[in-house]
């Protein structure tokens, strides 16, 4: 299917495989604002949960995940289902002939992810990852600034991303699930050092802390370099201060930016730069990330803009390396 058979203006007609609490508070009512797409249906394997997310954002409450694949009235899924359940989703997705907007990472490994991803390039079809801090233009501001040599050449990525403790039945602690904090929060740091320092990252040590009684890693650490010698650390985990933040280091200043990942429209950013005894706050405009992702799914939907999937492929070889060295350090 495709939206084209609309008229390439027409808004791209989404459907949701899964309620999830990211679909509920950050990505449906972006889709609700965002005139490129237009929610069609919501399916749940709950029918009561189907019809809660239908009832606030409209379109058909579906019950049953394949009963949605099975409409002709779609030309993309967004698919927020857990990472392990993913594989299996996107991949009948695709082979319904839809376009695929995914949470991140796009599965838990990268053998996985290629194998969607060639499927989707063999279909003509997008696959996107829901990396929204990618399309929003604090990020954009400051790699601007860092070529321009406002701190002169850069050295070094701090970055962290923690929140506080999940409920014990929260799904990010069931192994069978893909759970785990480095999927859930780890994947962003990594993802910041990719659009900031290129590919080619290399894994110089990992560390995760995981639970005894489900090996679910609940905290961790990396450290990674770059080809040009630059390095990356993140620091990211659950049951912990809730902070999502970065400082790139140069040789002459630094810059930093709080409320990274999670900035809500609203919010009016802020950039720390740092130099010598300098210091100088400087203030940006709100953005709309999720709207702003939103349009660039349905340029790929459309044809208007192919979407560069050779990130996704990175990622998943990045995370797979992290925890191969972490599991090398385990075993010391």
């Amino acid at each position: 299917m495709s939206s084209t058979r609309e008229g390439r203006g027409a808004p791209v007609r989404l459907g949701v495989l899964g309620c999830a609490d990211i679909a509920w508070r950050r990505v449906l009512p972006a889709v609700a604002t965002t005139p490129s797409v237009r929610l069609v249906a919501v399916a749940s394997r709950d029918a009561a949960k189907a019809e809660r997310f239908a009832d606030r954002f409209g379109g058909a409450a579906v019950t049953g995940y394949e009963n949605l694949l099975a409409r002709e009235d779609l030309d993309a899924v967004y698919v927020p289902l857990p990472v392990a359940l993913r594989h299996e989703w996107v991949g009948r997705a695709l082979a319904a002939g839809l376009h695929v907007l995914s949470e991140k990472p796009l599965t838990t490994g990268p053998g996985s992810s290629a194998e969607l991803l060639a499927e989707a390039e063999r279909r003509n079809l997008t696959v996107m990852e829901n990396f929204a801090f990618r399309y929003h233009r604090q990020h954009h501001e400051l790699r601007r600034l860092v070529a321009e040599g406002a701190i002169g050449r850069p050295r070094a990525l701090m970055c962290e991303f923690g929140v506080p403790q999940r409920a014990p039945g929260d799904i990010r602690h069931d192994p069978a699930l893909g759970g785990g904090a480095l999927l859930d929060v780890g994947v962003y740091p990594l993802a910041l050092a990719q659009f900031l320092w290129g590919g080619g990252l290399r894994v110089g040590g990992a560390v995760l802390e995981r639970v005894e009684d489900t090996g679910v890693d609940v905290r961790g650490g990396a450290l990674l370099s770059a080809p040009d010698g630059g390095t990356a650390q993140a620091g990211f985990g659950f049951g912990l201060h809730y902070r999502n933040e970065y400082t790139v280091w140069g040789d002459s200043g630094t810059l930093r930016l709080d409320r990274a990942f999670t900035p809500p429209e609203t919010l009016r950013p802020t950039l720390e730069l740092r130099t010598g005894s300098a210091a100088e706050d400087l203030p940006l405009e709100p953005d709309h990330q999720f709207r702003n992702l939103l349009d660039a799914f349905a340029d790929g939907v459309r044809g208007a803009a192919p979407v560069d999937t050779s990130p996704v492929l990175e990622l998943a070889g990045l995370v797979d390396r992290v925890r191969r060295s972490a599991a090398e350090a385990a075993a010391v």
